[in-house]
């Protein structure tokens, strides 16, 4: 299979931070911005222009090689066998359980169903998921599709292929049985939460607690993270499985993958009863999302999703990923 690693997913100059990972800051973030602003403030996606990185951009937002006789242009006059059509990803190297760059990640497996279906195979471009990921990446037209993402304004999402919660993870020994932001529990447990940045665009659950005057048991976790360790927002889930903090209360995905992972048995409960919440929002549809133009490949890949409907949903199951 073909790689590219963008330089950029570790950009020259930069602190070997992390900084946001981009899947969770889309949909933490989401949560208490509306879809203006979400674009403007985290993706800051303009038109991306087509580019032969991978070959030359064809309308159908697959790669085609680039040599004459070559593509999806009806028949060609060549002795030459066209040559396979590439699916290009934008990934994360470093974000289980959605990708990494050894393709372990739930996204890397459904690329894997999608390039099967298409005939396809597919090229990577990687690039860490925080600021800037889809203007560099997606609408800068060095690839074609993000494998997971929130309905935002910059792109075309696909249907979803699954809805998620954030949950709260504890261990099981302990018997919590907290399911809600506003049971009186919490009170007397160390909860960690994960902090996006220094602007007050925290989470969900961050921003529910400090209403309620919940502040001084509360842990926070930034997103930021040191690169160099695999996944930097699974430390929260480790600290629950350590017996650092209670509970933790996280984006479903994250929490389910990691809790499944886990040598000390963890109970994931999705919340209950957000709707009092309004407007913070908790749960989210998470689909594909190609180019605000590439219609076609769009609707290929919702074809797709019908089709293999029981083959993603027992991925899913097989990931932990909770679904609503």
């Amino acid at each position: 299979m073909a790689r590219r690693r963008s330089d950029a997913s570790r950009p020259a100059g930069m602190p070997k931070l992390a900084g946001i990972v981009r899947r969770l800051a889309l949909v933490l973030t989401a949560a208490i911005a509306a879809p203006q602003g979400l674009a403007s403030a985290l993706a800051q996606a303009g038109e991306g222009s087509w580019s032969d990185h991978a070959g030359t951009a064809s309308k159908s937002g697959l790669a085609e090689a680039a040599e004459p006789g070559s593509g999806f242009g009806g028949p060609v006059k060549s002795d030459r066998r066209a040559p396979q059509p590439v699916l290009r990803v934008c990934a994360d190297p470093n974000n289980l359980p959605f990708s990494n760059d050894r393709e372990q990640g739930f996204e890397n497996a459904l690329a894997n169903i999608v390039a099967r279906d298409l005939g396809a195979r597919i090229e990577y471009t990687w690039w860490a998921e925080r600021r800037g990921f889809l203007r560099n990446t997606l609408n800068a037209g060095v690839c074609d599709v993000v494998m997971g993402i929130p309905p935002l304004d910059v792109l075309t999402p696909t249907q979803a292929y699954y809805n998620s919660t954030y949950v709260i993870v504890s261990r099981t020994e302990d018997a919590v049985g907290v399911a809600t932001l506003t049971d009186p529990a919490l009170r007397d447990l160390s909860i960690g939460v994960h902090l996006i940045g220094d602007d007050g665009a925290n989470t969900p659950a961050a921003h529910v607690l400090g209403d309620l005057g919940i502040v001084d048991n509360v842990v926070g976790y930034t997103i930021y993270g040191d690169y160099r360790e695999d996944a930097p927002p699974s430390r929260i889930v480790r600290d629950v499985a350590a017996g650092t903090i209670d509970i933790a209360i996280v984006w479903g995905p994250l929490g389910g993958y990691y809790a499944r992972m886990s040598d000390v048995p963890l109970t994931v409960t999705p919340l209950e009863k957000t709707e009092s919440l309004l407007p913070l929002v908790f749960q989210f549809p998470i689909g594909m999302g190609v180019r605000t133009d590439d219609h076609a490949l769009k609707d290929r890949l919702n074809r797709i999703i019908e089709r293999e409907r029981g083959t993603i949903d027992a991925l899913l199951e097989r990931y932990g990923i909770p679904r609503v």
